[in-house]
């Protein structure tokens, strides 16, 4: 049986298998999880570790290098960086990609195990992975005028975070902010001393008086009872009436020395939201969930619950990712349904067929259907990168189609009398191979990067994925499903109808007219080649250069420093006038701010912090304007206050690949005091570069502190020792928690303090009084000296070598040639002492290692296709002149690029390595033709001949598929941004690939003298 007979005579099964696939594919749509980037497993381990409050020379020394040492030995790393400071540090491993970071991150934990015994008492330690899911997806804040802080913490902490954790596919949900509730025993240090008490006597008092002990068990009849002895404090009155001693004189009450009342926890913190405090609920979904089911299932939960609401508390939603993504997933369907009736509009024009062009339509939205099944098979999700490779591959889908399609009606309207139903199957037949090798050198283009590492393979190897996908799904759907829907809406009338026109009998005279002269003389042709050539090399020398291309995330995060050491009650007061700022910014919708901690929940100094600021929907300015405009007021308004402004992917990135700043400077020297100096130095220099902003000399103190020095001889002489000292002075200044008094679902703590007047400046800090064993009492100051000392730098390591790093962003410049200024600042003479070097990290780093993997990429893809042309004609003229003209189109690519001011970055280059696919597949269909001719005309007629017949169906196939890619080239839509630069490389690329495939691949068979029958050996 002939194939055309095997298609007909299973045309039904044909059809119910792809339909049943592209439904396969719609019902397996709600399956696919939803997220805003691909699930990917970043190489890096963070560890943080916190050994008490120490100084952060003897914590490097004690903690961090150990620590270090221990995790260098764990197979596979590749690195290891430290940060320390005060009492806390992190050392951050780096393995290499492809690795199971499950089990790296349990021999981590292994490693840190082993050391811990040689570590000061107390060291804790927590690690965890660099993923997608470290940031929250959803945030909430509640605030409000009636209720304080510590009833929204407790509300929110038992209420909302259980009620919010049982939504499916989320970790965890973080409260940040508010109070939390203890009782404040303060105690007269006069009316103390008076009873001969002390500070630990009262808290050993309070401790023994809440107590609940089981005693024993007792067997009465046929019950068991355990016997409990609880002597629980209930009341404030019952912790009034703890008795402190007993005498001759009569008991004394803790009443009689001190006030007992309800207080808070003393933090270091402060959280507000649109300028209220306010309590955040930070929500984090679980690797690989669906982040739009979790928002909505979140949201209905809240709805269900709003009737248990406390009177008075707003519930605002200030960060939610989902509205990303579904407005990046509305973007993509969009740009899609744009796409195919643009393609369909192309294909009306070129055929007049209504039949025709409903077959087109038919056939992508089906297409695009299976491949989604395939995705689910393949365990993928609907994120930026596979919605965005969907709406690339449409123009790629809609060429099957047209082609097949075309070639259809040529032969059915130009065949001559006969049954249509016979000529349809027949040219489908005839066509089978042509599609076969222009479909394959599309697909065998993206094989190469499977191999890909890096940022660039963890985000375009889904995007590679799910075009590869398509293009697979869409040839059987071209070779097996178009025929068939030809065949049964296609007639005899559709048959007889008229072939071209007078613009197409134009075009092919003035084609001939062409062609005679290039055929005729050939170096005619050097003339627009070379100025392709020099158009195309000047644009690249130009071009601009960056990383992962921008876009408007609908909003940013403004990272901020006050002075080291800089009190958290001034740093509140300066964050107050950048509230005020934001409050003017019409752009501005919400924001919520943390001081003492980040959004990710990491702690840190009172004087630092963050600012998570979402802007309103479109219309409004673009969100690099805004955050300029903020940037700008804030420097001149507040100048007491450094500030980073970045948005949230890129910090996203920034922290899985080491540093978010594209300027990323370490300096590396064993002498801390040559690194601050350096660090000061450079950072003034590079700042002077146009368009750097946001410049960080890496220099980042620890608050000042009170370095009280006791005398041993002089406390030896009041008969107390250091340690007892030491630990009057923890009593006294920070109090003690003693106990704590069961409260509903809460322990309350109570802590014994001394009134605040006693410690609140450093000028009566040595005035306190201490007591001796005998009971005497003695100010602090005669037995010791208390200087203020500044706070020491963070010491920062990379890979056992002390560094530091200065960082800057860019703003209205590209990556690349602000880097070469930079590197310029670098390389003067004299910067660096002898045994001072530097290196350049962060994003360019990134930049460069994926560029030359992209590279690698693109070599590879040039190979596979010239490989792939050498199977199908086993000719390397054949093969030669096709991937010539080809590598000629990349010229396109340079040259597009720099008209629309299109940075050279990972999106741009996946284009260009795509073209290279998409040019060949454009060339095999003028050779197949070229090659049916056969010997009917002599070379040159033959040449010339296959170009009027294919000129058609590539010019479809080329405006079709530049139309389908244009919504993504004009960026419209949120999220559209990322694969922009990917259509404009396409698009400049098509454009220049349709002349050079009519022109320049004739005349190079004609030179070249490529035989017009397939198959016959040359060379």
């Amino acid at each position: 049986m002939t194939f055309t007979g095997w298609v007909q005579h299973h045309r039904r099964s044909i059809l119910f298998l792809l339909a049943v696939l592209m439904l396969g594919g719609a019902a397996s749509s709600v399956k696919l999880p939803v997220s805003l980037l691909p699930n990917v497993s970043f190489p890096r381990i963070a560890a943080e570790l916190d050994a008490g409050d120490r100084p952060a020379s003897l914590m490097a020394i004690e903690v961090t290098w150990p620590v270090e040492q221990a995790v260098r030995a764990v197979p596979g790393v590749v690195s290891v960086h430290s940060t320390t400071s005060r009492g806390s540090a992190e050392v951050i491993v780096d393995f290499n990609w492809g690795r199971n970071m499950a089990t790296s991150l349990l021999q981590v934990e292994s490693a840190i195990n082993q050391v811990m015994p040689r570590l000061p008492a107390g060291t804790a330690f927590r690690v965890k992975r660099m993923d997608p899911t470290i940031d929250p997806v959803m945030a909430y804040s509640l605030t409000s005028d009636t209720r304080s802080l510590t009833e929204l913490h407790d509300f929110a902490f038992y209420q909302l975070r259980p009620l919010l954790s049982t939504v499916n596919g989320v970790s965890r949900v973080q409260v940040q902010g508010g109070q939390l509730e203890e009782y404040r025993v303060t105690v007269d240090p006069a009316k103390l001393a008076s009873y001969g008490l002390s500070l630990s006597d009262v808290a050993k008092a309070l401790s023994a008086a809440n107590v609940i002990t089981a005693v024993g068990r007792l067997e009465d009849h046929y019950k068991l009872y355990l016997t409990m002895s609880d002597t629980r404090f209930t009341s404030l009155n019952e912790i009034r009436d703890t008795v402190l001693r007993a005498g001759s004189n009569g008991p004394v009450l803790l009443d009689d020395v001190a006030t007992v009342s309800r207080s808070t926890v003393p933090q270091w913190t402060r959280v507000t939201a649109d300028g209220h405090d306010a309590v955040l609920l930070n929500i984090y979904q679980q690797r690989g969930g669906n982040t739009v089911r979790i928002a909505g299932d979140v949201k209905a939960k809240l709805a269900s619950f709003k009737s248990q609401i406390p009177p008075g508390v707003k519930i605002a939603n200030w960060y939610d990712q989902s509205q990303l993504i579904t407005a990046s997933a509305g973007s993509v369907r969009d740009a899609i349904l744009i796409g195919v009736v643009l393609a369909a509009i192309i294909l009306f024009v070129f055929l007049r067929n209504i039949k025709i062009t409903l077959i087109a339509i038919i056939t992508v939205p089906g297409v695009l259907a299976a491949s989604v099944l395939l995705l689910y098979v393949l365990h993928q999700s609907f994120n930026m990168m596979t919605l965005g490779g969907m709406a690339a591959a449409v123009g790629l889908i809609i060429d099957d189609t047209i082609v097949m399609i075309e070639h259809i009606v040529r032969r059915l309207r130009g065949g001559g009398a006969g049954n249509h139903h016979k000529k349809i199957m027949e040219a489908a037949r005839e066509f089978t191979p042509p599609l076969l090798g222009s479909s394959a050198s599309t697909i065998v283009i993206f094989a190469p990067l499977a191999f890909l590492s890096g940022v660039t393979g963890a985000f375009f190897k889904a995007l590679s994925l799910t075009m590869a996908a398509s293009l697979v799904v869409s040839y059987f759907v071209a070779w097996l499903a178009v025929p068939l829907l030809a065949d049964h809406l296609l007639g005899q009338k559709d048959a007889d109808q008229k072939e071209g026109g007078f613009i197409t009998h134009k075009t092919h005279k003035g084609y001939e007219k062409i062609m005679g002269r290039l055929l005729g003389r050939p170096v005619f042709m050097l003339l627009p080649v070379a100025a392709l050539l020099l158009a195309g090399w000047m644009s690249y020398k130009h071009l601009g250069s960056g990383f992962i291309p921008k876009m408007d995330e609908g909003g940013f995060i403004l990272d901020y420093y006050a002075k080291p050491g800089t009190s958290l009650t001034e740093t509140d007061r300066l964050l107050r006038e950048v509230e005020a700022i934001l409050r003017k910014t019409p752009a501005v919708d919400t924001y919520s701010r943390r001081t003492g901690l980040q959004l990710g929940g990491g702690v840190t100094e009172s004087y630092q912090g963050d600012f998570f600021i979402r802007l309103k929907p479109f219309p409004r300015k673009p969100i690099d304007e805004v955050m300029d405009d903020v940037r700008q007021r804030v420097e001149h308004s507040v100048p007491g206050l450094h500030i980073d402004l970045h948005q949230l992917i890129e910090d996203m990135i920034g922290d899985f690949t080491g540093v978010p700043q594209p300027i990323d400077i370490k300096i590396f020297s064993d002498n801390g005091k040559v690194l601050g100096q350096l660090g000061s130095k450079v950072a003034g220099l590079i700042s002077k570069i146009p368009g750097v902003v946001d410049v960080n000399d890496g220099i980042i103190l620890a608050g000042d502190a009170l370095d009280i020095k006791v005398d041993r001889v002089k406390a030896a002489l009041e008969g107390v020792d250091p340690e007892s000292v030491t630990a009057d002075l923890n009593a006294l200044m920070s109090g003690l928690v003693t106990t704590k008094v069961e409260q509903g679902p809460k322990m309350v703590g109570v802590r014994v303090w001394i009134p605040e007047k006693y410690r609140e400046t450093e000028d009566v800090l040595d005035k306190l009084q201490l007591r001796a064993p005998d009971g005497h009492l003695f100010p602090l100051g005669r037995i010791a000296t208390i200087t203020a000392i500044t706070g020491q730098p963070e010491i920062t390591r990379d890979n056992l070598k002390r560094m530091i790093r200065v960082t800057g962003r860019i703003s209205g410049r590209d990556m690349g040639s602000t880097i070469r200024d930079v590197k310029k600042v670098l390389n003067r003479p004299g910067l660096f002492p002898k045994g001072v070097y530097y290196s350049l990290g962060g994003l360019y780093k990134q930049q460069q290692i994926a560029f030359a993997g992209l590279m690698a990429v693109f070599a590879a893809a040039v190979a596979l296709v010239f490989l792939l042309l050498l199977y199908l004609y086993e000719s390397f003229r054949v093969a030669a002149s096709i991937l010539i003209t080809t590598l000629l189109a990349v010229m396109g690519v340079f040259i597009g690029l720099f008209i629309t001011g299109t940075e050279l970055n990972i999106s741009a280059m996946m284009g260009m390595t795509m073209i290279i696919g998409i040019a060949t597949e454009v060339a095999i269909f003028y050779v197949s033709e070229y090659y049916e001719l056969g010997e009917r005309q002599d070379r040159k007629e033959a040449l010339v001949l296959a170009g009027k017949n294919r000129m058609r169906p590539i010019a479809m196939t080329t405006f079709a598929a530049i139309l389908a890619l244009m919504p993504l080239a004009l960026g419209i839509g949120q999220g559209a941004a990322m694969l922009k630069p990917l259509a404009i490389a396409i698009i400049s690329g098509l454009i220049i690939q349709f002349p050079l495939v009519l022109t320049m691949l004739p005349v190079m068979f004609h030179i070249f003298r490529v035989s017009k029958q397939q198959n016959k050996a040359d060379v």
